[in-house]
Formats: C-alpha cells, structure tokens, sequence
C-alpha cells in the first residue's frame, strides 16, 4: 500500500505514539481520520494536521460502529488505540476487565470486520494493529494486558491469512518499551536497568514498513528484547524462572501500574 492519497483511520491518536504517526502520515500525504475519547483533545489534532476528527469512546460498542460508518472509505486502519492494563487481575472490577478487552481487542476487531470489505471489494487495503512485545511473552503483573496483546497478536496473523487472497494486508506492529512516550511518559517509571528502549519514531517508522512492504509482524525492540521474548514465547516456564531471579522490571511494573490505576 502506498500511504500518499489513501485514507487512513488512526485511533488512540491523543496519546504520544499516536501523535507522532499523525505528523509522521500527514507528512507521507495520508488523508487522516483522527479518533479518540475526548473532543477537546481530538480536534485541535485534526486542525493541526488538516484531518477530519470522529470523538468516540472505543469501549462503548455503538461507538466503535458509529465510527466505522463515519470513517467509510478508510483504505488503511490503523488501530493504535489501548488502555493502561497492567496490574493484579485480582484487583480489578468486572467492569474494568470489560473495559480493558472492549478497547485493546474488541474495537480493533470489529473496525477490522465493518471496514475490510469495502477493501476486499476494492482489493485493496490494509489493517495495522499496534501491540506490544507482551503479546509474545507473559510477566508478572500483566495477565489483563498480556491476554489483550496475545489475543490482538492472534487476531492480526489469522486475519492476515483470511484476507491475503482478496488483495488486503494485515500486519501487527509490536513494540518494546517506548521513552518519551506511552508508560514511561505517562507515570514517570524507569525502565529496568540494561534493558534498552526505542523512540516514538522507530515505532512509526515500523509501521510505515508494515504498511508498504506488507509485513506480517514487526517487532519494534532492541535485538536483546526481541531474542528475549523469542525464548519466552517457546519456553514459558523458562522465562517465568529468569523473571523470578531479576527483581528489576517487577519494580518497574509496580510503578506503572500505582500511577495507571486510575485509567483503568
């Protein structure tokens, strides 16, 4: 897919990954759709970047509808949006666990199923979702976020294969721990010591590969975290001992999730 003239639908784009894919699309002469839950955040983004703004709340399933009938046309998706999930699954509210699987699986899922045919149609398109390398391997304090992950992991590379024959492409976009950007922006954690961190940018730049050259999967992380979640991903009870004896990104985890609670 060429990203110049084609209309793209960029939800979550009020947080710091979605506002650099905005600059990064506008700048690749995308005619962008802009989504997110609160309109004084949205539409100065749309202004900025001369895009059409739809405010809808991702977890409210006639939201996710209203925006896929208002975003028709959309040639590119570019689901981006989740919420903060991390954290005990004990300590959530049935309410919170539904909110959680509304936004990082549901909206992706069903954007994916009331857009893509009028791509197949056209045979032409293309589907990105924006996971995370916690959708290949499991830690502690995440069960909530790494089933979101897991699950929009499996959705990605089954749709993938659905759709290939009618011309449109799919591709998961999985990042590591972004700086200046999503968690660590947001709560003010560190990272855990020795693991290293990517930019926003090679997070857009990522999925810009996936867009054009169609990748599967493209796993924005250092070489080390990629090899890491590799072994986890095969060899769970493995990763489980290792994360056992680090102490590290425990500590981080539980700042993240002290400073998300109430996000959720």
């Amino acid at each position: 897919m060429r990203i110049n003239g084609s209309t793209v639908l960029l939800t979550g784009v009020t947080g710091g990954i979605g506002t650099a894919l905005a600059t990064e699309l506008s700048r690749r002469g995308a005619r962008l759709i802009l989504t997110g839950r609160r309109r004084d955040a949205v539409e100065p983004l749309a202004e900025q970047y001369g895009a059409r703004a739809v405010v809808a709340d991702l977890a409210d399933a006639g939201d996710v509808e209203r925006l896929a009938e208002e975003a028709a046309g959309t040639e590119i998706l570019l689901a981006n949006a989740a919420l903060p999930s991390s954290g005990e699954l004990l300590d959530y509210t049935p309410e919170q666990i539904d909110r959680a699987l509304a936004v990082n699986l549901r909206a992706p899922a069903v954007l994916a199923r009331l857009l893509a045919p009028a791509m197949v149609e056209a045979r032409r398109g293309h589907l990105v979702f924006v996971g995370s390398i916690s959708g290949k391997t499991a830690t502690k304090h995440s069960a909530l976020y790494n089933a979101t992950k897991f699950g929009l992991r499996g959705l990605a590379l089954g749709l993938r294969q659905d759709l290939y024959e009618h011309g449109v492409g799919v591709s998961l976009v999985q990042p590591g721990f972004v700086r200046d950007a999503g968690m660590f922006a947001a709560t003010g954690a560190e990272p855990p010591a020795g693991m290293r961190t990517v930019s926003p940018r090679q997070v857009v730049m990522g999925v810009v590969r996936a867009v054009e050259r169609n990748r599967a999967e493209v796993n924005v992380a250092p070489p080390e975290m990629r090899l890491l979640s590799a072994i986890g991903g095969q060899f769970p009870g493995f990763s489980e001992r290792v994360q056992r004896r680090s102490g590290g990104a425990d500590r981080t985890v539980r700042t993240v999730v002290a400073a998300q609670r109430g996000r959720r």
